[in-house]
């Protein structure tokens, strides 16, 4: 199933994408729903971000094209994104005055659907997550490693508009051998696969949730395969993995 969050009259659903059409869901969507039997076409609608997290966990240097020439981590390392940053499919990407340059990374994103606290084994993770969807870890690069670097990544990965996923949350997904694609003006600038991964989904999942508790709708960046391209105003990215969809967004500079 396509779960998607979409604004219709001015109001926002969580609905079922069935074909070119959106059903809406009633009841909880992390519990127990039940699907219209009627379509809304889905060109007739807003999708807006499918969910909204309590917070976004980034994982670096998961993928082993992305380490140029760095040693392979020996544990899950993570970051933390605020949640101020999502944005959702169509959204614009704004990239701050003095942000020097702005990276983006196209992942798949893992999305909890059940609250999840010291999981111990890799087969019960699954009962924990809701699907999966498309990400961009927007990332500036002079405020995260430059000579104008933070302490901590609180700009360079929490800047608003800085994690757009979507355009939906496929729950039927295999992330072992997923393929990811993004593409900037059409043109292809990442292309790798979850079969470089470093750590497997369950692997972080587990690790993270030995710490803190995962709630339902909270996003787990899983990582960027290879070279991250630049972002410049008026670009079109998109990142792409087959069996989901494409996310979809256009860069601006803040006014």
């Amino acid at each position: 199933m396509k779960l998607v969050r979409y604004l219709s009259g001015g109001e926002a659903y969580y609905g079922a994408v069935v074909g070119d059409g959106v059903r809406r869901i009633t009841g909880d969507p992390f519990g127990k729903y039940t699907v219209a039997p009627t379509n809304q076409h889905i060109s007739q609608v807003k999708l807006l971000p499918p969910v909204i997290p309590s917070k976004i966990v980034g994982i670096a240097l998961n993928y082993r094209s992305h380490l140029a020439g760095r040693p392979e981590p020996t544990r899950v390392e993570a970051f933390l994104k605020g949640p101020n940053a999502l944005g959702g499919p169509e959204d614009f990407i704004v990239l701050p005055k003095d942000a020097g340059r702005v990276d983006a990374e196209g992942e798949l994103v893992a999305v909890i659907g059940r609250p999840c606290r010291n999981i111990t084994k890799r087969e019960d993770v699954w009962d924990y997550l809701m699907g999966f969807t498309c990400g961009n870890d927007v990332s500036a690069r002079e405020w995260q490693l430059g000579k104008d670097q933070d302490m901590q990544w609180w700009r360079a990965k929490s800047s608003d508009t800085f994690a757009p996923i979507g355009p939906w949350i496929v729950t039927e997904f295999d992330p072992s051998n997923a393929h990811i694609m993004t593409r900037i003006n059409g043109q292809v600038v990442q292309n790798g696969t979850t079969q470089d991964f470093i750590f497997t989904v369950p692997e972080i999942i587990m690790t993270l949730s030995r710490y803190m508790t995962l709630e339902p709708g909270d996003l787990v960046f899983t990582g960027t395969p290879g070279t991250t391209p630049a972002l410049n105003p008026g670009d079109e990215i998109e990142v792409e993995i087959p069996n989901i969809g494409v996310l979809r967004n256009t860069v601006k500079a803040a006014e």
